[in-house]
C-alpha cells in the first residue's frame, strides 16, 4: 500500500556506505515517499544545514537521521550545534546510531534528540527499523512547517 503524502526531505548523516544503501533500499520497500539527503560527516552536515558551498541550493530537511560515530565532527557535536541555532532547532532529530553507551543516550536527550534507535546489527531488523520509521514519521509525527 502506497502512501499518498508530500515526499518528507530527509537528511541522512551517516558515514558507512552499506548503512547509506540499506537506508536508501528500505525507504524504498517501505513506500515511504521522500527525498534522501546524504551527509557523510558531521562538517558536511553543518554544510548541508546552513546551505554553504555545494549545498546552496539544497532543501531544509524536515528530519535529521544522525549517526554519532563520524570522522571530522561526530553526530552529538552536531546535534549541540544545530540545536543551538536558532534557524535549525527545530528540525526533528533522530539519532540514529550503534552506540549503545547510556552517556550517548544521555547526551543526545540532553541535547533535544527527538528520538534515540540503536541500529539492529542484523539486516532484517535494521531493514524493518528504517521502515517502521518512514511510516511512523508519516503516519504520526506532525512535523513543523517547511521554511522558505
Amino acid at each position: 500500500m502506497t502512501l499518498n503524502h508530500e515526499p518528507i526531505e530527509i537528511l541522512l548523516v551517516e558515514d558507512n556506505e552499506p548503512d547509506i544503501l540499506l537506508t536508501q533500499e528500505a525507504f524504498e520497500e517501505a513506500r515511504v515517499p521522500n527525498r534522501l539527503h546524504i551527509a557523510r560527516d558531521g562538517v558536511e552536515a553543518m554544510q548541508f544545514l546552513r546551505r554553504e558551498a555545494a549545498f546552496a541550493n539544497k532543501p531544509r530537511p524536515d528530519v535529521i537521521l544522525l549517526d554519532i560515530n563520524m570522522p571530522r565532527k561526530n553526530g552529538l557535536e552536531v546535534l549541540e550545534e544545530l540545536k543551538g541555532d536558532p534557524e535549525l532547532k527545530t528540525i526533528p532529530v533522530v539519532v540514529l546510531t550503534t552506540s549503545q553507551a547510556d552517556e550517548d543516550i544521555l547526551r543526545s536527550y540532553q541535547s533535544h534528540a527527538s528520538s534515540y534507535i540503536v541500529k539492529p546489527v542484523e539486516f532484517d531488523n535494521f531493514y524493518q527499523a528504517i521502515q517502521a520509521l518512514g511510516r511512523y514519521m508519516l503516519s504520526i509525527v506532525r512535523l513543523p512547517p517547511r521554511a522558505p
